[in-house]
């Protein structure tokens, strides 16, 4: 008595039927990656490939916060994204910004009310615009107050260990102008 199916036979089928499987497998792979917020090619705005980034304006007593604010957005923008930075009279856009609130408060005291531990809080409102037709790209406030855990610049530091102000204020920019990139790399 013969086998229904000899080995023969079954073999090409079943290659066809793991070849069919592994290509369905994959497909739903690569469509559950972008539901799951990743995007396949760019995600830089169609017709813009320049952007200029004045100085930041600050109403604070605090100085240079605005300059390094700036220096690192513009820092971000090079490494980051595929713009380039430009002057205003050429630029396609214009990212600008301003610094709302700067907020030194102790975190630790000594016993002699020296603080020990201080933070530096940093809140900016930032606007990118089409600088060809006016309109408004992105738009967005980083807050300083209840919600500032996740949206404004926070960065602690501790006189006695040698940290200082100054490398505070690097550091809380290097950090706030990350979060203002990340607005230009969002998709539209």
């Amino acid at each position: 008595m013969q086998p229904l199916n000899p080995p023969s036979a079954r073999h090409p089928a079943s290659h066809r039927l793991i070849f069919s499987r592994g290509l369905l497998t994959a497909m739903l792979l690569s469509g559950g990656l972008t539901g799951c917020g990743y995007t396949i090619g760019s995600t830089q705005v169609e017709g813009v490939h320049t952007v200029h980034v004045p100085v930041f304006k600050s109403e604070s007593f605090r100085r240079n916060l605005d300059y390094l604010l700036t220096e690192a957005v513009q820092k971000e923008i090079k490494s980051r994204t595929p713009y380039r930075l430009a002057d205003a009279a050429t630029a396609d856009t214009i990212l600008q910004g301003k610094i709302v609130e700067i907020r030194k408060t102790p975190l630790s005291e000594t016993r002699f009310d020296d603080p020990r531990e201080l933070q530096l809080l940093v809140g900016a409102e930032v606007t990118w615009i089409d600088r060809r037709n006016g309109q408004i790209l992105q738009q967005h406030v980083f807050p300083l107050g209840p919600e500032m855990a996740q949206h404004a610049s926070q960065v602690a530091f501790a006189p006695e260990a040698g940290h200082s102000l100054a490398t505070a204020q690097q550091e809380s920019a290097r950090r706030l102008a990350a979060q203002i990139v990340d607005l230009m790399d969002a998709p539209w």
